[in-house]
């Protein structure tokens, strides 16, 4: 297998998907540009926010609301 660039990859494909994949990395600017950073959370968990990665354990004892 070669080892080729993003860039040359994409410049390969057909216009169709090269339109596609402009479109969603102008979308992914747009939400990183528009992200609010979440709340400071006292007293809550460390990490990732669990309702997004499903975690609802802490210490082995699992959550559910």
């Amino acid at each position: 297998m070669s080892e080729q660039s993003e860039a040359e990859r994409r410049k390969t494909l057909p216009p169709a998907a090269q339109r596609a994949l402009a479109e969603a990395d102008e979308r992914r600017r747009q939400a990183e540009k528009n992200a609010r950073p979440l709340p400071k959370e006292y007293g809550g968990r460390d990490g990732l926010e669990p309702v997004r990665y499903g975690d609802w354990e802490k210490k082995g004892i699992a959550i559910d609301f």
